[in-house]
């Protein structure tokens, strides 16, 4: 289930850190969470769909790798974004 067009483009705009930005490390997570929310709506009222379920586990595994790089490598930019999306309370 892809994200569609216009709310992805919505995405990329409010996470983006120049005019030509559209692949940055904050817009991936961006991206990222919004699939993984998407997909866990889906879940709650579709219990035995396991392949989404193995989608949406390499989903959070990708962006928790995202995160970690980000952390690492611009931490003040890491706890903009993380309080941004309400992720790691």
């Amino acid at each position: 289930m892809p994200i569609e067009a216009a709310k992805k483009t919505e995405v990329i705009k409010t996470y983006r850190a120049g005019d030509k930005d559209t692949g940055s490390t904050s817009i991936q997570i961006a991206l990222l969470t919004t699939r993984i929310r998407q997909l866990t709506g889906h879940l709650q009222s579709h219990k035995k769909d396991f392949a989404a379920r193995r989608g949406l586990l390499v989903l959070v595994g990708r962006r928790s790798r995202l995160l970690k790089y980000m952390s690492n490598s611009d931490r003040t930019g890491y706890l903009d974004l993380i309080q941004k999306l309400g992720i790691r309370a």
